[in-house]
This record gives C-alpha cells, structure tokens and sequence, in this order.
C-alpha cells in the first residue's frame, strides 16, 4: 500500500485550471451582506478572531480548503493534496470601508477582489470581511475557484459554514493532521498504472452504463445527437454584439433584490417556469441594451449559456457536474409575453431534446481522455453563446454567522474569453438576489444594465395582470428598507390548469439533463 494520499481533479475540474489566463480567472465569487449583531465590537468593528474560531470548527467538514493543487508531470493534470502548512489567516482577510461605506463603494471593493487570481501555492479559496458598511452592517466577499465548486455545491458550503439558528453553539473541531503528499515521481508513476488500465476501467464503466438505462442504444443515439447539435452551435457561432470582445483584467460589479414571490406570482399567471420568467427578464433588459448602444436587436442572434446540473439526488461532494443548455433569446421581439412563449417553446425543447447530453458526454469521454477534449467542447459552448445566465436555488429561511444575520447574498459567475458580461442568481430568505459580472471597460454603464433588468421584470408583471408587491417591482436603491414580499395575481389573470411546481427554481433543474 503507498503511503502517501492524493485525490485526482475530474476532467472538468482540471478544465478550469487550464482555461484560467492573466485576465480570465476561473473562481466563482459571491458578496454577502450580514447584520452586524453580536458581532460588532465596542469599538464598531466586527469580531475577527470570533469569525476565524469559527470558521476552523467547520474547515473538517470541507476538506478541500486544506487542500492545494499538485501537478502530475507530463499529463498536465492535477491532484488535490493536504496542505501540511496551512495557516488560515491566509484565507480569511480582513478589512474595512471608509466608515459609513455605501454598498457603492462594497461593488468597488468586490470587483477589486474579483479581479486578482487565487494564489495556486495554497488551498483555492479567500473570504474578505469587510466592516464598516453603513447602517450597522458588515459584509463576506468570498472567492473560491470554479475547480473546487458549481453552483449547487457552493451552497451546500455555505450551509455549513453558517447555521440556521442565531444561537447555534459550535462543536470542537478533530485536530488537523494531514495526510502525507505524493513526490513528482509517484504521481508519475500512478498516472502510468492509471493509463494502462483505463481500457479495461472504461468497459467496466461501459456495462454499469448500459445496465442503468432503460434503452441502451436510444440513449447511446441521444448523446451522440446531442454532441452534433453542440456542435453546431459553434460551426454558426452568434451575432457579434459589444458585450462580446476580448475580455480584459478589470471588473465591474453590481447586483439587486426582487421579491421571490413576484417571480413566482409571475410565473403562475403566465403558466410557465421560474426559469422562463429569469430569461425572458434577460432577454428585454438585453434588448434595451442592445438599443441604448445603439445596436438593432432585430440584426442580432444573441445566444446564452445556461448551466444545467446533472448532480445525482442526493450528491453533496465538491466539485462540477454540470451541463449547459445553449438558449437562444428572441432580442428582435418587443412584446414581454411573445419573448416568454418563444422561450418557453425554446426550453421545451431543449428538454425534449437533452441537449444537456451533450456537454455532459464530452464530460464523460474526457476522464477516459484527456482534457484537450474537453477544452474543444468548452470552446465550441463558449463560441456559441453571448453570455452566461445561471440560477441557483438557496435556502429559504434566514442563516447565521455567530448569530449575525445574513440579509442578502450577490453571486458572480466568472467571465470568459469573449464574454464581458456574467448574470447569476441566488434565491435566498424570500427574495431573488441577482449578481452582475462584468469587464469594466467594455460595460462600464452595468448600471444601466442593472436598471434594464428591473424594468423589464416589470413589463413582464404588467403584461401578466400581476401586481407586485406593494407597488414595489424592485428594491433598486439597496440601502433603502425592503418591503414585505406580498404578492398577488390580478383576478383578471387566467389561471393556469397545472401550474408548473415550485421545486423548478433554478436553470440547474434536475430533470433537464437526462439520464
């Protein structure tokens, strides 16, 4: 038996490392805003040493953040090792807004953040505690790089990194001892052994697949249909448009809140799903965008890629399994109910069709491979898409850093090579938080864009005959008090025969992939 321990990076966790340049960085990133509470110090700072106690209990139920990268010679691959020297003062910074710091100045800050590379001699993650946020709060900045997580995963980190009741008591944590790395030459050598018995590991792999579905040869006939349209897409890449140049170093940050029970009013009186409503939002907010750059809308095939998660019931490890569908939003369409009819025919589709297969199975090929493979479909994905949309469903009841309340949470999904623009969301307490990634230079009025985004839920809640909730479509100025989350559908809107179920939150549906 050797004695070292290491744990090999799939194909798609790798991929990120591979595709991460000086000025595209691979982490995910999200701000979350707290209430100070019994945090805030008697000078008005926030208990540092408490948050870093804290967090050390919980580091064993997250492996991986003591865990760094290690090269496999030659294969260019990675494996996660323990980090022996791991100290979290390096992962856990501490600092602080010109009191009172505006939310204004916490974008500026984050997209500062957003911008610099995770150092890749340490355990892949960074949380910023910034104090001295306006109105008795403080906020989290985390960075954590996209090998390690995918959307459902990050929160899953975040439910044990914070609790749901303020007066939670942490347990003692088992000491960290850890396990012995590998030298160069191990690894070589047990990537040789690897090689060698990936044909017989490949027809073991073969046999488990076919006796799990139903039809093998109609399922082997999806997937290979489902590559060819992947394809596709990329032989007939998208309109050009200016949120599609080459990506620079700098970001620009912003975000906004809606009420989770105006999406939902929607999309019951419009007999949809919560994604139908999230991208026929896009779509109006990128139609007007187009407009005020002045671009006609009606010239334009802007295309967007929507992650798709493919996690097993149950599945709560670290790590990406994830697909993407290539949705093609109707930008020539002025009227908010026709953009929503064409992309629901559009996601039925894609349902029907399991274009999700196809990523997915190029996922499959390249751990039997190797990640060039997996990097052509990544490039003909992102050659057919414009922008990236996704979200996530999070936990619907307050959580808790040492009884500190956290109000709202911004995610930021990382940009790619000629993609300056990134939309996530996160459902969290209630409400619908929406993040905003972009290149600086290239989107410099994110704001506006920002702005687009509301007024175009808004068209949507009109043209469904719902009122939201009172009167107030989006809380558009973050420092003002949030309203209830009432909401109602006008008597006059038809009421769907079988509403679609709430549980289809997120673009991340389970039931989207396939098999």
């Amino acid at each position: 038996m050797p004695s070292y321990s290491y744990d090999r990076l799939s194909a798609q966790d790798n991929a990120f490392l591979l595709w991460e340049t000086p000025e595209v960085h691979m982490h995910v990133s999200a701000t979350q805003i707290y209430k100070a509470g019994p945090l805030k110090t008697p000078d008005g700072g926030i208990d540092i040493a408490a948050i870093k106690q804290a967090m050390s209990r919980n580091l064993h139920r997250i492996p991986r953040y003591r865990q760094k990268l290690q090269w496999i010679p030659v294969e260019n691959h990675a494996v996660w090792v323990d980090d022996s020297h791991f100290n979290i003062d390096f992962h856990i910074r501490h600092t602080s807004l010109p009191r009172p710091g505006s939310e204004e100045q916490l974008k500026k800050l984050a997209a500062r953040i957003m911008a610099q590379q995770l150092d890749r001699a340490r355990p892949l993650w960074e949380i910023w505690v910034v104090e001295g946020l306006e109105g008795d709060r403080f906020a989290f900045i985390s960075k954590t790089h996209h090998c390690m997580i995918d959307g459902a995963s990050g929160i899953g980190i975040a439910d044990i990194l914070m609790s749901t009741s303020p007066d939670a008591e942490l347990a003692e944590a088992p000491v960290f001892i850890p396990r012995t790395a590998p030298t160069s030459s191990e690894l070589f050598t047990d990537s040789v052994r690897r090689r060698l018995s990936l044909p017989f590991e490949f027809v073991r792999s073969v046999r488990r697949f076919r006796d799990e579905v139903d039809d093998f040869r109609d399922e082997v006939t999806a997937r290979v249909s489902a590559v060819r349209e992947l394809m596709g897409w990329s032989a007939s890449p998208p309109s050009k448009t200016p949120i599609n140049q080459k990506v620079g170093p700098h970001r620009k940050i912003d975000w906004l809140e809606m009420p989770l029970a105006d999406v939902k009013a929607v999309r019951k009186a419009l007999d949809c799903t919560v994604n139908d409503v999230v991208l026929t939002t896009v779509t109006g907010a990128v139609r007007d965008f187009l407009m005020r750059r002045q671009v006609r809308p009606e010239e334009i095939d802007f295309r967007v890629s929507a992650p798709v998660s493919v996690r097993r019931e149950g599945d709560h490890q670290l790590g990406n399994q994830v697909s993407s569908w290539v949705v093609a939003l109707p930008v020539a369409e002025s009227d908010p109910k026709e953009q929503l009819a064409a992309i629901h025919e559009e996601t039925q589709r894609l349902k029907e069709s399991k274009q999700a297969l196809g990523i997915e199975t190029i996922i499959a090929i390249a751990d039997w491979t190797t990640s060039s493979l997996l990097s052509m479909g990544a490039q003909a994905s992102s050659a057919a898409t414009n922008t990236i949309v996704t979200n996530v469903p999070g936990p619907q009841m307050p959580l808790y850093m040492l009884g500190a309340e956290m109000m709202s949470m911004f995610p930021q999904v990382p940009l790619l090579p000629n993609l300056g623009l990134g939309i996530a969301l996160i459902s969290y307490n209630g409400r619908v938080c929406w993040g905003f990634n972009a290149d600086a230079d290239m989107i410099p009025d994110l704001d506006a864009f920002k702005e687009l985004i509301a007024k175009s839920f808004a068209r949507l809640a009109t043209a469904a005959e719902v009122t939201l909730s009172d009167g107030d479509v989006i809380n558009l100025d973050p420092e003002a008090p949030k309203k209830k989350t009432r909401s109602r559908r006008s008597r006059a809107a038809a009421k769907p025969s079988a509403p679609p179920s709430d549980d289809a939150e997120s673009l991340h549906a389970k039931g989207d992939a396939g098999s």
